[in-house]
């Protein structure tokens, strides 16, 4: 099966608009993630940040405009291949309750036929890159606390080293000091791996910690998609109503804390 170079993965929207029961979800939506970049979704409940995960692995499908991952429409991608070649990692890991870490973890390389040993190995790795010890392999997910829970989703996603990571509110439902783990754990797995990433959140500050750029939606528009920076200087009516109501003034003026 072909799969997506890591280094060309890209996301663009181009005037899409989606319908769900009548009632327009995304309004002439334009976007573009560009490789090794992530891009943060925020904005209120029912702004469409879910829906642009969907469009992008081809669950759903535009009603009019273009969706394109690598430059290829994902209406022309064969829908298995496209979801392969994405990690999807969802709140509360999702984990399959009947399988171990380490089956959890393999599903997408089984799927994808790769030969035991190499199976072994890749848990074993990605074990280590999420900072849990090979004596996780054997448990099953009701015997993890939900920041193992999460971790192990997110090496799931990784596991068949996919192109695009698409993350929805992957932190939300933990405490915070583990949810802030889990964040700086993010930042040292994506200065290693550079994957193309698209997260959403309701968070602001998490979006400003871990993007490159924020894209501010509502009510299916796309009002801003800015650095962290620009975003704090812009003037932009719409952009200033969403900062004010949920930005941490800190985290915009001194930017995350650094990694080392």
């Amino acid at each position: 099966m072909l799969r997506v170079d890591v280094s060309m993965a890209s996301v663009s929207f181009r005037n899409v608009v989606f319908e769900r029961d009548g009632a327009r979800v995304l309004d002439h939506f334009n976007l573009d993630v560009e490789p090794g970049e992530v891009v943060a979704l925020v904005g209120r409940s029912g702004a469409g940040k879910t829906t642009v995960l969907k469009l992008v692995n081809g669950l759903l499908l535009p009603a009019s405009g273009e969706v394109a991952v690598s430059g290829k429409r994902t209406a022309d991608w064969n829908g298995i291949q496209l979801r392969r070649s994405t990690g999807y990692v969802i709140q509360e890991a999702g984990l399959f309750p009947h399988l171990s870490v380490a089956e959890n973890i393999a599903v997408v390389p089984q799927l994808e036929r790769w030969e035991p040993e190499r199976i072994r190995a890749r848990v074993t790795e990605l074990l280590t890159l999420i900072g849990l010890s090979e004596a996780y392999r054997n448990r099953w997910p009701r015997e993890l606390s939900g920041g193992e829970r999460q971790r192990v989703g997110l090496a799931r996603a990784l596991a068949a080293d996919p192109a695009l990571l698409l993350m929805d509110e992957p932190f939300g439902a933990l405490d915070p000091i583990t949810r802030s783990e889990l964040q700086r754990e993010f930042r040292l797995i994506q200065s290693r791996l550079r994957k193309t990433v698209i997260i959403v959140t309701h968070d602001m500050a998490e979006a400003l910690t871990l993007a490159d750029r924020v894209a501010l939606l509502e009510r299916g528009k796309l009002i801003a998609c800015e650095t962290p920076v620009r975003l704090a200087e812009s003037r932009d009516p719409a952009v200033r109503r969403l900062l004010d109501a949920v930005v941490v003034p800190d985290v915009l003026r001194k930017g995350p804390a650094p990694l080392s």
